[in-house]
């Protein structure tokens, strides 16, 4: 449904080394610099993202109610993303990462970080029905 996401940064290397680590905790993606725009992108499959200075000359600041999804293949690959984006200026936020909502659906696992400029990434992990 989606082609793309685009966060603005206000230190777009900063940004680069949080989004490699996390990106690599995935499995990796495809990334490049856009050296006219300073911006860096990472794609995987279909889906883009896209981080850099904001293309109004602004700072950049985080969306309040805005949440950037990751899909992840297991609990485990989602803590290693939560860990790789820690180790890389992340910051924890919402509750630990785990297994939620153990209802008829068989739960979710979701892991939420902030990244170094403060937009809010959650790892989800659908687990199935029981």
């Amino acid at each position: 449904m989606f082609s793309h996401i685009h966060l603005g940064s206000n230190d777009v290397e900063r940004s680069k080394r949080f989004y490699d680590a996390i990106m690599d905790a995935l499995g990796g993606a495809k990334s490049w610099k856009d050296t006219d725009r300073n911006r860096w992108f990472w794609q995987r499959d279909s889906a883009m993202l896209i981080v850099g200075e904001p293309l109004d000359g602004e700072a950049a600041s985080d969306g309040n109610g805005v949440t950037i999804g990751f899909a992840v293949d297991s609990p485990e690959q989602g803590d290693a993303w939560h860990a790789a984006g820690l180790a890389h200026g992340g910051t924890a936020c919402e509750d630990p990462p785990g297994i939620r909502d153990k209802g008829a659906r068989g739960g979710i696992y979701l892991a939420y970080l902030r990244d170094p400029d403060g937009n809010k990434l959650c790892a989800l992990k659908m687990m199935g029905g029981a």
